[in-house]
């Protein structure tokens, strides 16, 4: 992780050469923020996005294309993470009743055990990512990514 408390090397320039500092320095702070939080999910023996499909598989059986469009990963992502967990036994797949093609995920009682420590671990490492914030500048920021995803939803449309 880089030091937080040095400048962010922003260099003097237009609009674009800010935008590309404050592009990169998004990019760490993500990164910074999956590294504390695979740190705490490494005491249950999980990753942060292991942690966020059970914790989003517990409440009833899911489809694996849901869960790929809510936790951002791919086919092949999500079939890793859901082997991974299969095997240490939090979750399983089983037929969907309707549609024999399809599959579905569900926790199991072990899962069902681990779920309830999970969202805590979420909430600390996020709290502190906005420790110093007013809820004003929460809101707004918030604001802020919702354009920039709108941006880039906007330019993946273009050819």
């Amino acid at each position: 992780m880089t030091d937080p408390t040095r400048g962010s090397g922003r260099r003097r320039g237009g609009k674009l050469a800010r935008a590309l500092d404050a592009a990169r320095l998004l990019s760490q702070i993500g990164r910074d923020h999956s590294t504390v939080l695979d740190r705490r999910f490494a005491g249950f023996g999980l990753t942060t996005q292991q942690a966020a499909l059970l914790i989003h598989a517990s409440d009833q059986p899911v489809s694996p294309s849901h869960l790929t469009k809510v936790l951002g990963t791919d086919t092949a992502g999500m079939t890793r993470l859901v082997d991974r967990l299969e095997a240490k036994g939090l979750l399983y797949r089983r037929p969907h009743a309707e549609d024999r093609r399809a599959i579905l995920i569900e926790i199991t009682e072990a899962g069902r055990e681990l779920v309830p420590a999970l969202p805590p671990v979420f909430g600390q490492a996020t709290g502190q990512l906005f420790a110093g914030f007013t809820s004003d500048e929460i809101i707004a920021l918030d604001a802020m990514f919702l354009r920039m995803r709108a941006n880039l939803a906007a330019a993946a449309e273009q050819p």
